[in-house]
């Protein structure tokens, strides 16, 4: 897959224990990105934060938070991009989509990866 030098750059804000039919909600917009063939999707897990509702999450309570926040980060071509925030839009209750520039200086998988 070929990437074009001028994409755009998806993050996804969400919460850990954020649900879409069922299952983890990052892994639904992953799943769902990777059937739409958006060039690839990394999840990270926060240390701590907080959102509209101001509450903070944190992994320094005694127990560990059962709603750290994600981020869900996607590099692609801006139509590509585009076409997936509807499907994006109905998975979501709630959260934070921010779309940027990027400029794609390297793309490639390691030899015998993928």
């Amino acid at each position: 897959m070929k990437l074009p030098e001028e994409a755009e750059l998806l993050r996804i804000f969400i919460g850990e224990s954020d649900k879409f039919d069922g299952r983890p909600l990052y892994e639904a917009i992953v799943a769902e990105a990777r059937k739409q063939g958006l060039s690839g999707a990394t999840v990270f897990r926060g240390l701590m934060g907080y959102g509209a509702h101001s509450r903070v999450h944190t992994s320094k309570v005694l127990r560990l938070s059962e709603d750290l926040p994600i981020v869900i980060e996607i590099v692609d071509a801006t139509e590509k991009i585009e076409a997936f925030l509807p499907d994006l839009d109905r998975m979501m209750a709630e959260g934070l989509v921010t779309v940027e520039r990027a400029k794609v200086l390297v793309y490639r998988p390691g030899v015998g990866k993928e």
